[in-house]
């Protein structure tokens, strides 16, 4: 896995994902935010991290029963003791969650072991134990039957589908209150600098609306004294 330097992710943590889905679509990249999945908690923070998979196939009832969980090397199990820290765990549920992906447990867990954040196209349990911990937690809605009875834990860090994006071990994740994005590792430094730079011209943007102006010539800056305005405002705010 490509590691993410301390500069990209601090650049990715000020950034949103709608900004980002700008940068990528503007390099053709239309598929990457992760569909119906959202925050469990209304006020955890911005998540960035490099992707460790889990991937979930449809459970076999006689290979699936409670006494997986004896053996160490289960998939699920070892996914949350082997993800890195600073990584996200990205789990391929099928985007079915009528059972859950994982617990307040193992997602505990996760979050003890410093790891950035969890993501599920499934459901977890607990979640409301989950929303608590302020840890970053992204799934589509709560679950509580076990996994066992719909999902088979299956490999770890692979490539996968999480809700309907697709998901390669190291690229970058980033969720926030809009949702889940996926970056392609080898643009991460490049999609982080640009959107740093987008969102301070956003933040500029936002401040001159608030005080009446139009958005013609403004946004996008097509008129040349946007731009002139725009640097003063940058010196004038240490942007």
């Amino acid at each position: 896995m490509t590691k993410l330097s301390d500069a990209t992710r601090n650049k990715l943590k000020s950034v949103s994902t709608a900004t980002v889905a700008t940068a990528l679509f503007k390099r053709g990249l239309r598929i990457q935010m992760i569909q119906d999945v959202h925050p469990l908690g209304p006020d955890q923070p911005t998540m960035v991290g490099e992707a460790f998979t889990l991937r979930y196939m449809p459970a076999r009832e006689d290979l699936n029963t409670i006494e997986v969980f004896r053996d160490r090397s289960h998939p699920q199990r070892k996914a949350v003791e082997d993800c890195p820290a600073g990584s996200v765990l990205v789990m391929d549920s099928r985007k079915d969650a009528r059972a859950a992906s994982a617990g307040a447990i193992l997602v505990t867990r996760l979050m003890k072991r410093g790891v950035a954040g969890v993501v599920t196209d499934g459901g977890f349990r607990d979640s409301a134990e989950i929303a608590k911990l302020g840890f970053p937690a992204f799934h589509h809605r709560p679950s509580a039957p076990t996994n066992l009875t719909l999902h088979q834990a299956i490999e770890i860090n692979v490539p996968i589908g999480c809700g309907d994006a697709p998901v390669f071990p190291g690229d970058v994740i980033l969720g926030d209150s809009d949702g889940v994005i996926v970056i392609p590792a080898h643009l991460a430094d490049e999609i982080a600098n640009e959107t740093f730079e987008m969102t301070a011209f956003e933040d500029f943007v936002t401040e001159e609306v608030g005080k009446g102006r139009g958005i013609f010539g403004l946004y996008p800056a097509t008129d040349p004294q946007t731009l002139t305005d725009f640097a003063a405002w940058r010196k004038a705010n240490g942007r």
